[in-house]
């Protein structure tokens, strides 16, 4: 056998061991920036629109790549695929730290498209090798994911007054290891995917592209509506909690605690999910969670720690049951990737309009009550689509 020397490489504790890696890299990269916005514009120059473009940029990648990731699975393999994007996101990181405006705007492009090529090919990757445990395997890679992004946000500001006001070292002393070592795991995928083709029994692919499907439409929305608040929230949380009365870092280390929390629904959920056979009061409660957290924010601003936190359980749990309905309601690894690949790119096409309109209504009405009013919207909308798509027994077929 061609692999018989080297099988522990794709043994599912190994597979296992990237996916929590690359998962690592898909969310602190960019919303590590928040906290250390200021400190980036003061060295850079940057005017207000640049630093908007920090977050708004690699949203539109993110719609863009999602759309050609399902294809490039298809022509280059699932798991090459994800090494390639565990490389772009490692220079993409070293990159935008090495110069100025242009090597900031180009490394973060770099990185946003290895992200976007790996959020998309994740839940595939999982149907593929953990076709029995994919509400545990999404839990817990949401769990990591949610853990290193947190970490990250939490300590950017301490990091950067550590290392000097530099906001460089601050951005690539965690990501830029972790991204490292997911480099050198996912090296050792690259003859995966003949492995797994020649130990996957025959399947029939799905008879209609998803972008047919109602379906899919309903996990697009549920997913896409809970990027926009997210985004919206991660980008001006730190901003807003100034305006509030907070300090820099504590607003910092309570956009940490936001990202922490999102990892809160994994763990709660980990053990039960797969076994869920109606998942709409779970995919309901946690859009509506999120419009409650809005309404706090509004009337009583001093308890926005309490909002925070309840903002990232919810915004957690939305995109953990979103995950696993691409995993669990798609018919082969072919059909998840594009369902993936359309939930996302619609998604973050979404999300990248969320954060310009919450900064605009705050500036043309002078605080945040509309902007939030805004979110609420948004999670409501939520939370119609996640009761449609999360129905039991249904799969993406015409």
């Amino acid at each position: 056998m061609p692999h018989s020397r080297f099988s522990w490489f794709f043994h599912p504790l190994t597979v296992l061991v990237g996916v929590l890696l690359i998962a690592g890299n898909l969310r602190a990269p960019i919303t590590g920036i928040a906290p250390l916005l200021e400190l980036i514009q003061a060295d850079l120059s940057l005017s207000s629109t640049q630093a908007g473009l920090l977050t708004a940029m690699p949203l539109f990648i993110f719609a863009v790549i999602s759309l050609l990731a399902a294809s490039m699975a298809r022509v280059v393999g699932l798991s090459r695929s994800l090494f390639i994007a565990s490389v772009l996101i490692a220079v993409g990181v070293v990159v935008r730290v090495m110069g100025g405006t242009t090597a900031l705007f180009s490394g973060i492009g770099l990185l946003a498209i290895g992200i976007a090529l790996a959020n998309v090919l994740l839940p595939s990757l999982v149907k593929r090798h953990f076709p029995m445990r994919i509400g545990f395997v999404t839990s817990l890679y949401v769990l990591f994911m949610g853990l290193v992004a947190a970490f990250n946000s939490a300590l950017a500001v301490p990091m950067a007054q550590w290392a000097g006001q530099s906001w460089r070292w601050s951005s690539v002393i965690v990501v830029g290891f972790m991204a490292l070592v997911c480099v050198l795991v996912w090296a050792t995928q690259l003859g995966a995917d003949r492995h797994a083709a020649q130990n996957a029994p025959a399947v029939a692919t799905a008879s209609a592209p998803v972008w047919r499907l109602p379906l899919a439409w309903y996990i697009t929305l549920y997913m896409g509506l809970n990027s926009v608040a997210y985004y919206m929230v991660a980008s001006w949380l730190p901003v807003m909690l100034v305006n509030y009365g907070f300090e820099a870092e504590q607003a910092g280390q309570i956009h940490g605690l936001m990202q922490l929390a999102t990892a809160i629904p994994a763990l709660l959920l980990m053990p039960v999910l797969s076994r869920l056979k109606d998942q709409r009061i779970v995919a309901l409660t946690g859009a509506l969670l999120q419009t409650l957290t809005f309404i706090g924010f509004l009337v009583l601003p001093s308890w926005s720690l309490l909002w925070s936190v309840l903002f990232g359980v919810g915004s957690g749990s939305v995109f953990l049951i979103a995950l696993s309905l691409i995993g669990v309601r798609s018919t082969s690894t072919s059909q998840a990737a594009s369902l993936s690949g359309m939930a996302q790119c619609m998604g973050y096409l979404l999300a990248a309009l969320g954060p310009p309109a919450m900064g605009g209504l705050h500036d043309l009405f002078g605080g945040w009550g509309w902007a939030l009013g805004l979110c609420m919207v948004v999670t409501v909308g939520m939370a119609y689509a996640g009761w449609l798509a999360a129905r039991p027994a249904v799969t993406a077929t015409p």
